[in-house]
C-alpha cells in the first residue's frame, strides 16, 4: 500500500540567490593577453639607439666621471634603458613595463630637454663657439641635440602614440622626485666645478642656489603632474597592431 498524499504540503524554504562575484578592480586590459609589436619594437629600439649615441658621444668628448655627472647624459641613460626593455617585451609579445619605470623616464627626458632649451641652449652655443676648435663644434652640437631634443621627442612620440592610455597615476609623481633630489644631492656633494650656472653656490651663494632648485623641483612635479592629466585624457591609441 502507498503513503497517503497530505491535503497540504508545507512550505518549501526559499533557494538562495546565488551572490555575485565582486568586480575586479583591474582593467579588462590588464587579463588580456599581450600581442607581438613589431612596429612598437622597433621605433623603441631605435629610440635607445638614439639615446645611447647621445650617451656615448657625451662620454667619447670628456671622461665617463665628468660625462655621466650631467643631469641630461643620466637621464638619457634611463631612458636608453627602459626604451630596450620595452622594445623587447613589445617584440616578445610579454607584458609591459611598469608604468612608474616608463613615467620617470619620460619624465626625466622631458625636464632635461625644457632645461636645456629653456635655461641653457643660448649659454652652451656661445661657450662652445668661443672654447671649442670649428672642427669639434659639431661633434658637441650634435650630442647636445641627441640627448636634448632628438631622444626625448622620440620618447613623447612613443607615449602618445605607442603606449595604451591611462597608466600614469598621481601619486607617482610624488615617487618621480626621489631621483631628482638624490642628484641634487649628489650635485651639491660632488662641488666645483658646477655644472650649471643656475645652481652654482660658488657663484651665488646657498640660498639663491637652493631657491633655484626649489623652483625647477616644483617645474618637474608640475610636468609630472601634466603628463598624469594628459594620460586620463588622451585617447588610446588605435594601433595594437603595431
Amino acid at each position: 500500500m502507498t503513503a497517503q498524499i497530505p491535503r497540504e504540503i508545507p512550505d518549501l524554504p526559499p533557494v538562495p540567490a546565488s551572490p555575485l562575484l565582486p568586480r575586479s578592480p583591474a582593467p579588462a586590459r590588464a587579463v588580456l593577453a599581450p600581442s607581438h609589436r613589431p612596429g612598437a619594437a622597433v621605433y623603441r629600439l631605435l629610440t635607445a639607439l638614439i639615446a645611447t649615441a647621445g650617451v656615448a658621444l657625451a662620454v667619447l668628448r670628456s671622461t665617463p666621471a665628468h660625462a655621466l655627472s650631467y643631469f641630461g647624459v643620466q637621464a638619457s641613460a634611463i631612458l636608453a634603458v627602459t626604451m630596450l626593455l620595452s622594445a623587447s617585451r613589445a617584440w616578445r609579445g610579454h607584458r609591459v613595463l611598469p608604468s612608474w619605470l616608463t613615467g620617470a623616464a619620460l619624465l626625466y627626458a622631458l625636464v632635461s630637454a625644457l632645461t636645456y632649451h629653456l635655461l641653457l641652449a643660448r649659454t652652451s652655443f656661445s661657450m662652445t663657439a668661443l672654447s671649442t676648435p670649428p672642427e669639434r663644434w659639431h661633434t658637441q652640437w650634435i650630442t647636445l641635440q641627441l640627448l636634448h631634443t632628438v631622444a626625448p621627442a622620440a620618447a613623447l612620440l612613443d607615449w602618445l602614440c605607442l603606449t595604451p592610455a591611462p597608466r600614469l597615476h598621481l601619486h607617482q609623481a610624488t615617487t618621480w622626485l626621489l631621483y631628482p633630489l638624490a642628484y641634487l644631492a649628489f650635485y651639491l656633494a660632488r662641488g666645483a666645478p658646477y655644472l650649471y650656472p643656475f645652481l652654482d653656490p660658488a657663484a651665488h651663494g646657498y640660498r639663491v642656489t637652493l631657491a633655484n632648485a626649489l623652483l625647477l623641483g616644483l617645474a618637474t612635479y608640475a610636468l609630472a603632474t601634466l603628463l598624469v592629466a594628459l594620460d586620463h585624457t588622451r585617447p588610446t591609441p588605435i594601433h595594437r597592431h603595431l
